[in-house]
């Protein structure tokens, strides 16, 4: 009876240290990635030049009807 108890005891601190392992590791990948739902708002960021590129061939008139 005693052995049971010992050994049930180092089941559960195992499987509780090992849960805790899995959650912290989680935690982490999920910080480190960007969710689907964010991804539009990303890429303004790394590629700002969408907006600043269809303003700067506004000005531009390449067909010279202004002449």
């Amino acid at each position: 009876m005693a052995e049971q108890n010992k050994n049930r005891r180092i089941f559960i601190v195992v499987f509780i240290v090992f849960t805790l392992i899995v959650a912290i590791l989680a935690l982490d990948m999920a910080s480190r990635t960007t969710g689907p739902w964010n991804r539009p708002k990303q890429l303004n960021r790394v590629l700002p030049l969408g907006d600043s590129l269809l303003v700067d061939s506004l000005l531009l008139d390449t067909t010279r009807l202004d002449n």
